[in-house]
């Protein structure tokens, strides 16, 4: 991609001030890594009405109104747009409103059907300069544990759990995991499964047509769940109680999420699960599959015992999967280390301004 003249980067440093201002962030980099990606995923036009928006849906006489365009020109970019998955829609009242889309998750995931290896190559050049997009408050996913993990008498709630987010849905999809796409184009990753980014919606046939997520049954779902625990991936989920739909199965070396634990070592990029692993001395055997098969160097094996470091754990329960003397189980952590997710995606938006608010964040 060529270089940006000072016109288009004004327009594109715009709306990178827009998409920063959501709760999900989008930081500026020092030598505009931010801006070039930007101009792959908008044309100059798109850019300049982008930037006009916020996260609340609005008409498109009032985004026109603001960006200083015709309102019939406004109307036809914001629903090419829409189709794109640069933003987003819904109707009010039975008029199409639109708001502006997080950068992640939002449209950058949207771009899987158009993601070549320029744009791979564009987003690594961005994650490397913003160090991983961290940002203060409440991490954007949370980790959630294997359910064969989880000692049979501990608590588990049910947005701790997969199976109980699949099992209360009422139509599921699947997807290829972006993540592993924006690697592969880039020649690196692993070989874990592609097709298995999860999602589901609580009303029936929500994705007929989609052309995107394709359409499964429950049980195709539940068995991609098993697939994904078997190939040692982490489960997550967005970080909070309520209103989930979707399921991603995580991994340190392609996941933009994970990669910022593990090549980074920000703590703060995942909500770690409430529970962390701990190995019975009486029955461990010292054979180290436990250590091999945590992606979070969590778990060492010094003179022939499994030993924890409950700091880096994340709570997902691979380690206990593959330990022939079953001395791993997941425990839940003390209360006073468990922080409890917000209730709906509104009350952890509302946290995350408030923490990117205050003096430093």
């Amino acid at each position: 991609m060529t270089e940006l003249d000072e016109a288009n980067r004004t327009i594109y440093r715009a709306l990178q001030q827009q998409l920063d201002a959501l709760p999900n962030g989008f930081p500026a980099t020092e030598h505009g890594a931010e801006l070039r990606l930007l101009a792959w995923m908008f044309t100059p036009e798109e850019a300049a009405l982008a930037a006009a928006m916020t996260g609340t849906p609005e008409s498109h006489e009032t985004i026109a109104a603001r960006a200083g365009v015709e309102p019939a020109e406004a109307y036809r970019t914001l629903k090419h747009m829409v189709r794109r998955g640069l933003i987003w829609a819904q109707r009010v009242s039975r008029e199409l409103h639109f708001a502006l889309m997080p950068f992640v998750v939002g449209s950058y995931e949207a771009q899987l059907p158009r993601m070549d290896a320029e744009m791979a190559a564009l987003f690594e050049d961005y994650f490397y300069a913003a160090r991983g997009m961290d940002l203060p408050g409440p991490p954007v996913h949370r980790v959630i544990p294997v359910a064969e993990a989880v000692q049979g008498d501990v608590e588990i709630h049910p947005f701790e759990q997969a199976r109980a987010l699949i099992e209360g849905a009422k139509s599921w999809a699947v997807r290829d995991c972006i993540c592993r796409t924006q690697q592969h184009l880039l020649g690196k990753g692993c070989d874990a499964p592609v097709e298995n980014c999860l999602i589901f919606a609580p009303v029936q046939n929500a994705f007929e047509g989609d052309g995107v997520d394709r359409p499964i049954t429950k049980e195709e779902a539940l068995r991609i769940l098993r697939e994904a625990e078997d190939a040692g991936l982490v489960h997550s989920v967005s970080n909070h109680r309520e209103g989930h739909n979707y399921i991603c199965n995580c991994c340190t070396c392609c996941c933009g999420v994970l990669r910022r634990v593990a090549e980074f070592a920000v703590p703060t990029a995942i909500a770690r699960s409430a529970f962390c692993a701990r190995v019975d001395e009486g029955l461990c055997i010292g054979c180290g599959a436990c250590e091999e098969r945590c992606q979070f160097a969590a778990i060492a094996v010094p003179e022939g015992l499994a030993v924890v470091d409950a700091a880096r754990c994340v709570g997902c329960g691979q380690c206990t999967l593959v330990c022939p003397a079953e001395a791993i189980a997941l425990v839940r952590r003390p209360e006073d280390e468990i922080l409890v997710p917000p209730l709906d995606e509104a009350s952890w938006a509302q946290e995350r301004l408030r923490a990117r608010s205050r003096p430093g964040g």
